[in-house]
């Protein structure tokens, strides 16, 4: 009785002595949209999106690693600073800006290839959110651009997220319905469109964190 109890008591302090899981590091790279422009901190995309994983029981923290007016070619430069203190998982929500300034496709994808592989080599599971070109530019260069993402995550094995905005039109009846979400700009969400996007991105998130471990 008393060896079972010895051994019972040495069970419990050896339990005890274990490290604690350590949280789930997620990074979010990105532009404005990542960063949260135009928001109080808290109604930001990442504060929103941390707040929504760890109400569905997920220790994580989510890394900022949004810089407004940032393009692909300026992710690409950053992601080995992003991932620089450790990452489980990325999500990679780029491009938009490549857009306003009508960057070649071509050079947008070699900068998402050049994130993807870094993320690749650290052995850091993406989100690929993707863009999509408006019509403005011609049929050829939407085609090119927005061939970009599936072509990635394809190539990669990264997840695949519809556009970051694609969210505020679910249950739409009409695209003009989006500005209640937007802020003047009429770019960027609102705080109330931000929770809209982490709602429909969310459980893709989930997934990402599964392959994690987290």
């Amino acid at each position: 009785m008393r060896a079972a109890g010895n051994l019972g008591s040495a069970s419990v302090i050896a339990l005890a002595a274990l490290p604690a899981l350590a949280e789930t590091r997620l990074v979010a790279l990105g532009d404005s949209l990542t960063q949260g422009y135009g928001l109080p901190e808290a109604q930001g995309f990442v504060p929103q999106l941390q707040a929504w994983l760890r109400a569905r029981g997920r220790d994580v923290t989510v890394i900022n690693a949004g810089v407004s007016g940032d393009t692909t070619a300026g992710g690409a430069t950053r992601v080995g600073w992003a991932l620089a203190d450790g990452a489980d998982a990325m999500i990679v929500t780029l491009g938009g800006n490549d857009l306003l300034r009508g960057i070649d496709p071509a050079a947008s994808r070699a900068n998402l290839d050049a994130i993807l592989r870094a993320a690749g080599a650290k052995g850091v599971p993406v989100l690929l959110v993707a863009m999509e070109a408006p019509g403005n530019y011609g049929p050829e260069y939407k085609a090119a651009f927005d061939r970009i993402y599936p072509d990635l995550a394809a190539e990669h094995g990264a997840l695949l997220a519809r556009a970051f905005l694609a969210p505020l039109l679910d249950g739409a009846d009409s695209p003009a319905e989006i500005a209640r979400f937007l802020q003047p700009d009429g770019i960027h969400p609102n705080a109330e469109g931000v929770a809209r996007i982490v709602e429909g991105l969310g459980p893709q998130v989930l997934d990402l964190l599964d392959r994690a471990g987290g």
